[in-house]
């Protein structure tokens, strides 16, 4: 294994990303759109203005009622994995990441043998980019963005970074086509504004598949002063996250224009969501009447704002109350640019476009929303089992605490605590239907041990106490 250091000298002196764009596999009448997918970072389901008033989101309003809104779109408790859900159409336990972030220098990342949606895409004619937060491996070359199938990058490899030193514990963190990159300013401006870039200098002979994710509204929780003046009524750290939220906003309103000017809008899907729950709610954010927040398997956690918008093939101003989770926009998209789905691994993801588009119920039987050694959930139609819900397994390991990281001297098990929810009579989780409804209990826990048979080891370690984080994540001069 080479050591930090020796991999970011090849980083930076050898390593080019290889952009020949091969002939796509195969012959389709698919529509073909441009894809604009942007994901925020830690966003509270309820700090949207079409879900509350207290923090305006009006580029984002704007394009919720131009298309379908997603409430009942889920996720997983935590960053990484939501991203190799997106990436893969496979639920994260099928790669080992069901646990926790991967953090700095990690050694694992999403696992190799994964065929990722740019690759899908590149091999069927897409020119594709990724502006923003990775987070799914960067201790080895092959694990980097360019080696998986985006033909640019931009941004950082880690969750968690100052917003305009663009370092983490003391290591700088930004990079183009992963190379070191010193473009100095907010981070929030500079990914939109190389998603205009993008954009306006998209290769007029190909359809672009443009990932967008953002580390706003993740902490730190830091925003110039601007956007802040319209909270002054909100107590601290709530006003600097709407100030933050603010500025993402206006973000997606560049990107948006963007495409507008260069005449792309009508034949380009854009789909916004956040990563994952909102942390701290009451505090910082807010998830509104859903139930706990990141971190969770409750629907705090897991169910997030959402909306997937496209002219002419989504309908203004509608609601898709079908359960669809991150996974299925894999084979959605997929169907939509005429990409090949033959694959070794197979898919947990489903074709939700008749359900965005139609109305169709929800392609999914049950969805699992996640599968460790110590908790679970899983739904099915409306109804919800939660296994040791108060279990830490999943709680975000950007800064794990002692507590967070040492081992319990009582190891849990999902025989603990169980809770069953009907979410179409509940959707708070308020009454616990355990105890009354054993059938159901037992219906739904069948069908959740055959996922968790499935499931291989968790990835996530604590880090070795003895390790030095490297000073620098590449050649800062």
């Amino acid at each position: 294994m080479k050591s930090p250091v020796a991999f970011f000298l090849l980083l930076t002196t050898a390593l080019a990303p290889s952009i020949a764009a091969p002939a796509p596999t195969t012959q389709t009448t698919a529509p073909r759109p441009n894809i604009v997918f942007i994901l925020s970072d830690d966003h509270g389901w309820a700090d949207v203005g079409w879900h509350s008033t207290e923090i305006k989101t009006p580029h984002l309003d704007r394009l919720a009622a131009s298309g379908a809104k997603l409430e009942q779109f889920y996720v997983q408790p935590v960053c990484s994995p939501t991203r190799a859900a997106f990436l893969t159409g496979r639920y994260p336990m099928r790669h080992g990441l069901q646990v926790g972030v991967v953090r700095p220098w990690s050694q694992y990342g999403l696992p190799l043998e994964e065929r990722t949606l740019p690759q899908m895409l590149k091999a069927a004619g897409y020119s594709t980019a990724i502006t923003g937060k990775w987070h799914l491996g960067h201790f080895d070359p092959a694990y980097l963005p360019t080696r998986r199938g985006f033909e640019h990058q931009y941004g950082h490899y880690n969750g968690n970074i100052d917003y305009y030193t663009h370092e983490r514990d003391g290591g700088f963190d930004w990079h183009r086509d992963d190379r070191v990159n010193h473009d100095e300013g907010y981070s929030t401006h500079l990914i939109a504004r190389e998603a205009v870039r993008l954009i306006q200098e998209k290769p007029a002979d190909q359809p672009l598949f443009l990932y967008v994710p953002f580390n706003a509204v993740h902490a730190p929780h830091q925003v110039p002063e601007q956007y802040k003046k319209s909270y002054a009524a909100l107590p601290e750290p709530r006003r600097t996250y709407a100030g933050m939220v603010a500025a993402e906003d206006e973000a997606v309103g560049q990107i948006v224009a963007a495409l507008e000017a260069k005449g792309l809008r009508q034949n380009t899907l854009i789909v916004w969501s956040s990563d994952n729950g909102g942390p701290s709610p009451g505090r910082v954010t807010s998830n509104g009447p859903l139930r706990a927040g990141k971190g969770t398997l409750y629907e705090g956690g897991v169910r997030v704002c959402a909306f997937a918008t496209w002219d002419g093939h989504i309908k203004p101003g509608s609601t898709v109350d079908a359960p669809l989770h991150m996974v299925d926009w894999y084979p959605t998209l997929a169907h939509l640019a005429g990409a090949s789905l033959e694959q070794k691994l197979p898919l947990d993801g489903r074709d939700a476009w008749s359900s965005i588009a139609e109305g169709a119920p929800s392609p999914h039987e049950a969805i699992l929303l996640n599968t460790t050694p110590t908790s679970g959930a899983i739904r099915m139609g409306d109804w919800k089992l939660v296994l040791n819900g108060s279990a830490n397994d999943s709680e975000d390991a950007e800064n794990p605490t002692p507590s967070a990281t040492k081992k319990s001297k009582k190891k849990k098990s999902a025989e603990d605590s169980v809770e069953l929810f009907n979410l179409a009579q509940d959707p708070y989780e308020k009454n616990n239907l355990a105890a009354t409804q054993r059938s159901k209990v037992a219906e739904l826990r069948a069908r959740y041990a055959t996922f968790a048979a499935q499931a291989v080891t968790p990835k996530v370690q604590p880090r070795d106490p003895s390790f030095q984080v490297p000073k620098i994540w590449g050649e800062k001069n």
